[in-house]
């Protein structure tokens, strides 16, 4: 029997188990579909991800073709042209059976049944979690709906396991090695080139973070001035490196870290239980996929459709230097700070409440570790639309938040030049200090604080 490979987004040779069981299998060859139209047009893929994600498939590429592991590139308008290429593919080179991960989200699951449909046979693996979507359950067999419950469940069954990443099954020596050539469909635009894709760099990232900062991030996490968090999320949302592998590197240094939640070390892992809560829910809930309210009383909100409020928004205009900052963050790196992430969302939903499904959209359209569960359920988290989210009325204020977690408006320089000579004191809401300054080109603040709440707790209580 005959056994190949599909990559999705699982972009990764080392610890990749569904790859691992395909080779034992037999499988010389590993497929990937480039679906520039589905990535840009239906999923509003940051075009900075899509190049990270062509950057890393050219390295596996290489990697693979060492091992005598030939990679094929295919490319597709839609998602729905693949069963199609598939079952074509599988007859004209007589293969059996076809190894992936599971992806949850709908389109990818309608795909895959597509494929099943046609008579191909895919043997699929979970590999984009440590726990397989619904096997967390609460007593009566449901899905959780609180994710501190949840994450006590998760810990049950895994506080005494000792992961390990399985290595390379087969003998290299002696080997036949295949040549790569890369394909024009994986030329990218470049942009996402500061970020490193070969996995000797990858292991460095992760194992640093942990020896050096995972006991730090409990007090860092918060702070976007400075280099707090581990970098790992773009890897994460592609595949190149696995939640298994993470935790694995933990447990490496702190053992007991699964049976000692209330480390500080154990905030990180945290976030990971938070990753695998939201791929819970989008399998429990398919809804959350069509970008439906999970607390549907909430769908009689009236959100407000101001465009010109929303595009200052986008550009980093609002006149609130922390919401300023973070926004000019994410359009120039492609990347920002998770608090910045809480506050520009509670900004967007609440002072200026706009519907929480555009500012999801442009995070997906910006972010190099766009993820559509977790981003999808950050933002109903924010918007207080959310399972387990945030109160309705707990909205943040934006001017306490910059005080709080940039005081000396360091990150706030970085990103606003115009308020680069604006002593520390004045900086997180400068109007008043500047309003003697004709020359100052900073913009005026969009909305007032205490009105744009009211306006948002009333507009949630109806």
């Amino acid at each position: 029997m005959k056994s190949i490979f599909w990559f999705r987004r699982d972009l990764r040779y080392f610890g990749n188990e569904a790859l691992i069981e395909a080779t034992k299998n037999g499988a010389n060859m590993a497929l990937f579909f480039v679906c520039e139209k589905q990535w840009r047009v239906e999923h509003g893929v940051a075009p900075i991800q899509i190049d990270l994600i062509k950057r890393r498939i050219d390295y596996l590429g290489q990697k693979l073709a060492q091992v005598g592991i030939e990679l094929r590139i295919i490319s597709v308008d839609m998602y729905a042209d693949i069963p199609a290429k598939l079952d074509a593919f599988c007859k004209s080179y007589q293969v059996d059976y076809v190894y992936a991960n599971t992806e949850y989200e709908i389109n990818e699951v309608a795909r895959d049944t597509a494929c099943m449909s046609l008579g191909v046979k895919l043997r699929l693996f979970d590999g984009d979690v440590i726990a397989k979507p619904g096997s967390v359950l609460t007593k009566s067999q449901e899905m959780f709906k609180v994710f501190t419950p949840f994450k006590k469940a998760w810990l049950k069954l895994f506080e005494q396991t000792q992961f390990i990443v399985p290595s390379w099954p087969l003998d290299q020596q002696g080997k036949l090695t295949t040549v790569w050539c890369k394909p024009d469909s994986l030329i990218g635009d470049d942009s996402s080139c500061k970020w490193p894709v070969d996995d000797e760099s990858l292991a460095r990232i992760a194992s640093r973070f942990v020896i050096e900062k995972c006991a730090k991030y409990h007090a860092e996490r918060d702070i976007p001035g400075i280099k707090g968090t581990s970098g790992l999320s773009p890897y994460l949302a592609i595949g190149a490196i696995s939640v298994k592998q993470l935790i694995a590197e933990v447990q490496c240094h702190f053992p007991d870290i699964l049976q000692t939640p209330s480390k500080d070390e154990f905030t990180w892992i945290n976030e990971l239980i938070w990753r695998e809560f939201y791929r819970h829910l989008i399998v429990a809930y398919p809804n959350l996929c069509k970008y439906r309210n999970f607390n549907s009383k909430y769908d009689t909100v009236v959100w407000n459709d101001n465009e010109e409020l929303f595009s200052a928004w986008c550009r980093g205009d609002t006149g609130y230097p922390i919401v300023d900052a973070a926004m000019r963050q994410l359009n120039q790196t492609g990347w920002m700070h998770n608090r910045l992430r809480m506050i520009v969302a509670s900004f967007l939903t609440k002072h200026l409440l706009i519907d929480w499904r555009k500012g999801e959209r442009y995070f997906m359209e910006k972010l190099i570790d766009g993820d559509f569960a977790s981003n999808s359920g950050g933002w109903q988290w924010a918007a207080s639309t959310g399972c387990d989210a945030q109160p309705y009325f707990r909205i943040f204020n934006p001017v306490t938040q910059s005080k709080k977690f940039d005081p000396e408006g360091n990150f706030i320089r970085t990103y606003v030049p115009e308020l680069a000579d604006i002593p520390s004191k004045y900086i997180h809401f400068p109007h008043d200090y500047i309003a003697s300054f004709s020359s100052s080109n900073y913009s005026p603040a969009i909305v007032e604080h205490k009105e744009a709440r009211q306006r948002a707790l009333d507009a949630f209580k109806v």
